[in-house]
């Protein structure tokens, strides 16, 4: 059996498994290749991934907390993963570790029109928003990141400005007009458990418009409060599974070869509760 998972602490709730898992069926591989999650604390990471070569594993996603660290245990960084500064896909090759990034090729595949030559504003600092930024700016979109703290605002405009990624930070709350923007991407947690997102987000419930494509990476099983709003407004809306499916299919492809069957993909992650 030929494996592969995903990572994270905590993970059972994860959908890429059931997504995964009828991924391989469709392709005709689930008698030979396995899908599974794996909950690791930050402190045993880096012993977990080197053991799972031993243990069947061909290769492996990486969630939430460990994608900084899936790049420092990587022998083989792709070049995006090293700008972005993080890994979300590990391939577990006979050279040694591989590690991709697909979250940020991923989020543009999940857009329904190119954001080359628009505005663009990232909500949140971390991992995703790196990819984000990344990615949108490597399209030609020009971004604008807001952060609850300025200083991490700013320290990823100075990490990713040395790949020439142009970045305006966006001081406080009250500079947000974010009419201005063709393209809003939330990657914060805000919502998650169920915080109303514009008491502690820089944006207006009544400030959406119908030119706009607004991404909430939050999700469950209705739409979040933001792309609720976002959406009675005319906007566009991506959640965070649509984004999900195709980070995954382009992981899928990278394990297997293989085209992966994003609709079979989908379906399964839209008919789980969770995340």
């Amino acid at each position: 059996m030929l494996r592969l998972a995903v990572i994270g602490h905590p993970v059972a709730h994860s959908r890429s498994p059931a997504m995964q898992n009828a991924a391989l069926a469709e392709l005709g591989l689930g008698g030979e290749w396995r899908y599974e999650a794996i909950d690791v604390a930050p402190p045993e990471f880096e012993q977990r991934v080197r053991a799972m070569p031993g243990e069947g594993f061909i290769g492996a996603n990486v969630t939430v907390p460990h994608k900084g660290a899936a790049l420092a245990v990587a022998d083989l960084p792709t070049e995006m993963a090293r700008e972005i500064g993080a890994a979300n896909t590990l391939v577990f090759a006979r050279e040694g570790v591989q590690a991709h990034n697909t979250d940020a090729p991923g989020l543009i595949a999940a857009l329904p029109r190119s954001p080359t030559g628009e505005r663009a504003l990232v909500l949140g600092a971390g991992g995703a928003a790196r990819a984000a930024i990344w990615a949108l700016n490597a399209v030609g979109t020009e971004v604008s990141v807001w952060n609850r703290t300025v200083p991490r605002a700013q320290e990823v405009r100075v990490e990713m400005g040395r790949q020439s990624v142009r970045i305006q930070v966006a001081e406080s709350p009250v500079e947000i007009d974010q009419g201005e923007y063709g393209v809003i991407v939330n990657t914060t947690a805000v919502g998650l458990h169920g915080e109303d997102p514009f008491e502690h987000l820089p944006l207006r419930r009544d400030g959406f418009g119908p030119e706009q494509v607004v991404v909430d990476m939050v999700y469950g099983d209705s739409p979040s409060t933001l792309l609720a709003a976002a959406g009675a407004a005319g906007a566009t809306t991506v959640d965070g599974i649509g984004v999900l499916v195709q980070q995954g299919a382009l992981s899928l492809r990278i394990w297997t070869g293989s085209e992966p069957p994003i609709e079979a993909m989908r379906t399964a992650a839209y008919s789980l509760g969770g995340s």
